[in-house]
């Protein structure tokens, strides 16, 4: 009882301590209208009748599956009349990543036997740094595969297909690889249960993902494969291209999967769980899509651990360390007490090092990145006094970190994007990579803006600009 207690306490503590910091970072104008502010914008869409769109970076009003299939963000829409805002968004973040600390609960206590032992990998869960940055990423619906997919493996260990199917599905609408992992989970479930049942779920998996991948998104996107094969064009650039890199270039494959970045990327990723995970290698599986596709991009956030995309692979590495452990409990049974603590011990070290808990910043040798991202500073003031003067349903184009608190509308543009738009929005001070890989920086387009007659300049403080267009 006393260890049920205490798992509750550390799901809420954690839900509600890492929701806060969610929050706070938006305050803080930490995030940005690449990402949070696409996933607001579609569901505001949604919610008010125009069903998963969005506003693309060349201006354009296209379909969210034109980009990922994640068509879970239309089920925020009735929750979003209810909380019209972001913070609803990273709030079910905190709390949603935070509830998977259940089933790492029941399968550590069903597998070792003991309530202290789930407990105690509950915790590891919790402290394990990746998942903690996966929270704080802004929002992104495949965060919630994460949980999902500790939810479908439990009732999959359980032989309940019902509720797994459930949890399976829920997860493979957050994103088009997230049908990979669970393909992995069926492969599991063959070779230790059930081969037919296990084959199947392999089977149909896999086809959710070719099907996302290959007919769902380039229907949405004019035909067009999606844009962000663009990060594999040293192995490939496509589907078929790196399924023929594979053939005729394999060491191609392992060059791009194994530079120093990388390296470090799975040491982060893999050394927080005390590597008992290889002590399971079957669960593993699981985790080798997301891995392979992070390892093989040539995107620097795909092999950071302070990012969204280990969302697939931390359940899997989470599972084989229980499975792990319980391995390991079964050769020596009298030291099971003995692994549970181990486990805390190394993840409690590793997010002193690399967790995202604000306290380590101010520690010597503790993690220091965006370690003061959450806090409101003057500036961050003064820029919420500055969006709060464009209307609610006017079409507005922004600089990147203001277009993240500007994003709840129809039509929002990308400066130095116009278009149609009669307001805009600028923070001269904070340039992210979105204003610098613009077509035309974002510096220029205010030069033109200042100079422009049919413009106005309404509000000018700290760097925070406001542009309204004249009436004609």
């Amino acid at each position: 009882m006393k260890a049920r207690v205490l798992l509750w306490a550390s799901i809420a503590s954690y839900a509600a301590g890492f929701g806060s910091l969610s929050v706070l970072r938006q305050r803080a104008f930490n995030t940005g209208r690449y990402d949070l502010g696409n996933m607001v914008q579609t569901v505001w869409n949604t919610a008010h009748g125009h069903f998963l769109q969005m506003t693309s970076g060349d201006g354009r009003q296209i379909s969210r599956l034109a980009a990922h299939f994640d068509p879970i963000l239309a089920a925020f829409a009735p929750l979003w009349w209810i909380w019209p805002s972001p913070d609803l968004l990273l709030v079910t973040q905190a709390v949603t990543v935070a509830l998977g600390a259940l089933p790492v609960f029941w399968l550590a206590h069903k597998h070792l036997h003991s309530e202290r032992a789930g407990l105690a990998f509950a915790f590891a869960y919790l402290l394990y740094p990746a998942t903690e940055w996966l929270t704080l990423n802004e929002f992104h619906p495949v965060a919630l595969a994460c949980p999902f997919l500790l939810f479908a493996f439990w009732y999959l260990d359980e032989d309940r297909l019902v509720p797994f199917s459930v949890f399976a599905v829920l997860a493979m609408t957050t994103k088009e690889e997230i049908g990979l992992v669970v393909a992995g989970s069926g492969l599991w479930y063959a070779f230790r249960r059930r081969r037919l049942a296990g084959g199947a779920i392999a089977g149909a998996s896999l086809l959710v993902s070719v099907l996302a991948i290959a007919v769902v998104i380039p229907h949405f996107n004019a035909g067009a494969e999606s844009a962000f094969y663009g990060r594999d064009d040293a192995i490939g650039g496509s589907a078929g291209g790196i399924a023929k890199t594979v053939v005729t270039h394999p060491w191609r494959i392992l060059e791009q999967a194994f530079q120093s970045g990388d390296v470090h990327y799975l040491l982060h990723l893999l050394l927080p769980l005390g590597l008992l995970f290889v002590l399971a290698p079957i669960a593993l599986v699981a985790a080798l899509p997301e891995l392979a596709l992070n390892l093989l991009s040539a995107t620097p956030t795909q092999t950071s651990i302070h990012f969204h995309y280990t969302a697939g692979a931390i359940p899997p590495l989470v599972i084989a360390s229980v499975l792990g452990a319980a391995a390991l409990a079964r050769r020596v049974p009298t030291r099971t007490g003995a692994i549970a603590v181990a486990a805390v011990a190394v993840a409690l070290a590793a997010n002193w090092k690399l967790g995202a808990v604000p306290l380590w910043g101010a520690v010597p040798g503790g993690e220091d990145f965006q370690k003061d991202a959450w806090r409101v500073t003057a500036h961050d003031r003064i820029a919420a006094q500055a969006v709060s003067l464009v209307p609610p349903h006017a079409v507005v184009s922004a600089t990147n970190v203001l277009g993240a608190h500007l994003s709840a509308r129809h039509q929002v543009l990308s400066l130095p994007k116009l278009a149609d738009a009669t307001w805009v929005a600028v923070d001269e001070t904070r340039s992210s990579y979105a204003d610098r890989s613009a077509p035309l920086p974002a510096a220029a387009a205010l030069v033109r803006l200042r100079r422009n007659p049919h413009w106005s300049l309404v509000f000018e403080r700290d760097g925070v600009l406001i542009f309204h267009k004249r009436s004609t």
